[in-house]
């Protein structure tokens, strides 16, 4: 197998914007598409790819599939995921790999190697650079780990992840990237609080999650849609210095003076950057990592070929779940849950 050869479930924002453009970019191909009213769209973006009504119909026909990738309502991804593992090929799920833990893991289990979940902000610059800033031991001992994912739109958005209350809204949606990205760097987590709200639309628009990681680091963790002056993307606290990122995919946030006072700290010709280290008036800035989400799709061809292992372990969607759930349950009774 020299070229992926590809199967999206699914052609909407996800499937065509995410995914459809990371296979091209990998110079991989597309070769057919589950869609119910964009078959026009996906012959013009791939017009070798077949495109087909439902999940039974692709699955009957994987003649050429090396890899199925579901990218279908979160509410549909375990029986989407578990009808193609049923036949025996590999399996990319968008986040969250299901809406429960118990289903997850269910999937986990019969996946045999098979499986592996799109956790593509692992791959986002800051993670990137700020795994380097902690290999490197910049920081000393840290104690508190923030990230923000906020925006302010007042107005109800006619979208599926934000209207349907089965998939969970931003919990199940940024809430998933969130926990994964906290307990990659930091570890398990230990204890859960959470603060759950639907302010704007019938599902969860406002998450706060405090996570305490068995390595005693403390995670504040935030989206929202509802939020007029939202705070720094990521803020580090360790007892050398802080790692600080005011903007968000190289777009400055509504925070802007802050942002301006350290835009204003780099001299002319400094290298592109991801963030800064912070000691006090002390700033400099990080240099940007190398890798990137272009890395992504070729990762998961070596994976499909057996020449290399998934780019994500399916334990740690499971893992990322039970957090999930535990976070829901804490909502509920207003109180701090304890993973066993």
């Amino acid at each position: 197998m020299s070229t992926l050869r590809v199967a999206l479930v699914g052609y909407g924002g996800a499937g065509r914007g995410i995914h459809g453009r990371l296979v091209r970019a990998a110079g991989q191909q597309v070769v057919a598409v589950v869609t119910r009213s964009r078959a026009a769209q996906v012959h013009a973006d791939w017009p070798d790819a077949r495109a087909v009504p439902d999940v039974d119909a692709l699955l009957a026909d994987l003649h050429d599939v090396d890899l199925v990738v579901v990218a279908s309502p979160t509410g549909e991804h375990a029986a989407h995921v578990a009808a193609a593992l049923a036949t025996g090929v590999h399996v990319l799920v968008d986040k969250p790999l299901a809406t429960t833990a118990q289903d997850a893991a269910a999937l986990v289990e019969r996946a045999d190697g098979r499986l592996t979940v799109f956790q593509n902000r692992r791959w986002d610059p800051e993670q990137l650079a700020l795994a380097d800033v902690l290999a490197r031991d910049e920081l000393g001992r840290v104690h508190r780990f923030e990230r923000r994912w906020e925006r302010f739109r007042p107005q109800p958005q006619d979208r599926w992840k934000e209207n349907d209350e089965v998939a969970g809204g931003l919990l199940l949606d940024l809430g998933a990237h969130l926990v994964d990205s906290a307990v990659q760097l930091f570890g398990p987590v230990r204890q859960v609080y959470a603060e759950l709200a639907a302010r704007t639309a019938p599902a969860v628009d406002d998450v706060f999650l405090a996570v305490r990681h068995e390595s005693g680091v403390l995670s504040h963790l935030q989206a929202g849609g509802l939020v007029g002056a939202p705070g720094p993307r990521t803020r580090v606290l360790g007892e050398r210095g802080a790692y600080l990122v005011t903007r968000y995919e190289g777009e400055p946030t509504p925070f802007e003076a802050f942002d301006d006072v350290y835009e204003e700290g780099r001299r002319p010709g400094e290298p592109v950057h991801e963030g800064w280290l912070v000691r006090g008036a002390e700033r400099r800035p990080v240099p940007a990592p190398t890798g990137g989400h272009h890395e992504i799709y070729p990762a998961l061809a070596a994976w499909v070929r057996g020449e290399a292992p998934a780019p994500v372990d399916p334990a740690d969607a499971v893992a990322t779940a039970r957090v999930l759930d535990a976070a829901r349950r804490s909502a509920q009774h207003g109180e701090v849950v304890v993973l066993d």
